[in-house]
């Protein structure tokens, strides 16, 4: 049995060339996966659940439950069809950790195999298919979102599916591809608004290649109908909350994100998809761009420039443009494959496999909870890495999608023993309140055991659930400083503090709080309290 295939027989020569005459580009004509793609898509998978347990829940897994309790249409940090299949998930597995971390490592097997499913579409044999498998895997930002379950997991396959269609369209040429890529898209938008930046890739490169004459076409509008339909009651919903989600994403553009000029955002791309694989994006987006073989898909490489440029110019996060990437890889693997076929050339394939191994193994650690939490403080360090965030808050020995799994239980257990301490009376009318959503909920998951209320938040979607009783008789303020809590009280009491030392320092440096005796009315607290970011 030939490696790159679940059959025998040699693959067959794709001649993918940047300088070559024109041709027309074909699919790989066998249309089954190279056995090595399914063997790299289930190690990611069953790495994910061997290693996901170690660290815990982290802070955002929390708020995600919490919002499957409160099923809506949207919420003020992101639509609702994440949080639609964790209910989903929570019904019939339950919410430990391991059924809340089973999609997102399924997604990452998916994701693998749609890189390989991206070459094929574009001519690769089995050696570009399990390139743009193996490039896929070994990249830290793809590890790092399905490492949890978030809306961005889904983002990414709704990105690579959304690419692989259009790709299909440009290849044949069917205008009916419209409607499942509208469809996809419509979807997508419900999971996360960002596959806008998508919409707008794909609108310039409509109208900068051969794709503008499917303007005239009917098939392409009913697709567009077809997405805006699927978005519309987000949009609905929006309007009828006073469109929050532009509130929260001003807000945290200017309080809470480090801004990046478009240089720094331009080479956090390197680390983020793995510095080795590199040459291979940097190959594929020319390829796209320019070379003659792959003119046909310059649309592709369009997609991913106009979404390059809009959020480069945005001081945007990193990883948002991680999902742009897996088509750049799938192309590099095509020239890969073309400049490695001769006989003489053909050591190149085994040793950039086993390279990229070598190389996610390096940064795998970085991406993924693979080692305990002190062999990992040793190795960033002995690697000379400092933990770097996006966000502006100062950091510990973790960086901040490691450190934000800490510190919850224990949270819990302090508020639970500050709980008990209260009078009786008072116990029957408290309320527990906490700053930001992980705080909140943490207890609500965790506080089921030590028979604590439901949290309580002015922190994004909790604050539409409300303060609680009109007038409980003491509040545990959980998260602010003394000084922000005395104005508002006749009696604080500092009752407790956080204990971890490995949490997000701005989660230990506040006490918690009891106090007694609100100034003003309940209402008007939480409206001051309000915080969209």
């Amino acid at each position: 049995m030939a490696i790159w295939h679940l059959h025998h027989g040699a693959s067959r020569p794709c001649n993918i060339t940047l300088v070559s005459a024109p041709q027309d580009v074909k699919p790989n004509s066998d249309r089954r996966m190279p056995a090595l793609v399914l063997i790299i898509a289930l190690a990611g998978v069953l790495l994910h659940l061997a290693t996901g347990w170690r660290y815990g829940l982290f802070r955002d897994e929390f708020y995600y439950l919490a919002c499957a309790n409160h099923l809506d249409w949207g919420y003020v940090d992101h639509p609702p069809l994440s949080i639609v299949v964790l209910a989903a998930v929570r019904g019939l597995l339950g919410d430990s950790l391991l059924a809340v971390r089973l999609v997102p490592a399924l997604l990452f097997g998916v994701l693998v195999w749609l890189g390989a499913c991206l070459a094929r579409e574009l001519g690769g044999g089995p050696f570009a298919q399990s390139l743009a498998a193996l490039s896929v895997a070994v990249a830290p930002v793809y590890l790092a979102l399905t490492g949890f379950y978030s809306m961005n997991a889904f983002d990414l396959v709704f990105w690579a599916v959304a690419v692989l269609l259009l790709a299909r369209l440009v290849r044949t040429d069917n205008a009916r591809l419209w409607r499942p890529l509208g469809l996809v898209v419509g979807l997508g938008l419900l999971n996360k608004i960002s596959l806008l930046f998508f919409v707008f890739g794909l609108a310039v490169a409509v109208l900068a290649t051969p794709l503008r004459r499917h303007l005239k076409r009917r098939e392409l509008w009913e697709g567009a109908c077809l997405a805006l339909l699927l978005f519309t009651p987000y949009v609905l919903w929006e309007m009828s909350h006073g469109w929050v989600t532009l509130e929260f994403m001003q807000n945290a553009t200017r309080y809470k994100n480090v801004k990046l000029s478009p240089l720094a955002f331009a080479t956090a791309q390197l680390t983020q998809l793995n510095p080795v694989t590199a040459p291979l994006w940097m190959l594929g987006l020319a390829w796209l761009l320019f070379g003659r073989t792959g003119r046909r898909f310059r649309a592709l490489g369009i997609v991913f420039v106009a979404t390059f440029v809009v959020l480069a110019v945005q001081n945007s996060k990193p990883y948002y443009l991680g999902p742009a990437f897996p088509v750049l890889l799938a192309a590099g693997a095509l020239v890969v494959e073309d400049l490695s076929g001769g006989p003489r050339r053909r050591w190149v394939r085994p040793a950039l496999l086993v390279l990229l191994v070598a190389s996610g193994a390096l940064t795998a650690p970085f991406a993924i909870p693979v080692l305990p939490v002190e062999a990992f403080i040793r190795y960033q360090r002995a690697l000379g890495f400092t933990p770097s965030v996006g966000e502006k808050h100062r950091l510990g020995p973790l960086p901040q999608h490691f450190a934000d799994r800490f510190g919850w239980h224990e949270l819990t257990e302090e508020v639970a023993r500050i709980y008990r301490a209260l009078p009786e009376e008072e116990r029957a009318n408290a309320e527990i309140v906490t700053r930001n959503y992980g705080e909140a909920g943490a207890i609500d998951y965790y506080g089921r055991r030590y028979g604590l209320p439901p949290a309580r938040s002015p922190h994004n979607s909790y604050y539409f659930w409300g303060p609680g009783r009109e007038r409980p008789s003491v509040m545990i303020l959980v998260g602010w400083s003394t000084n922000e809590v005395a104005p508002s009280w006749t009696q604080v009491e500092v009752a407790g503090r956080l204990e971890s030392p490995y949490a997000m320092p701005f989660e230990t440096s506040s006490p918690i709080h009891v106090c007694r005796g609100l100034k003003v009315p309940l209402e008007m607290a939480w409206r001051r309290a309000k915080m969209f970011i």
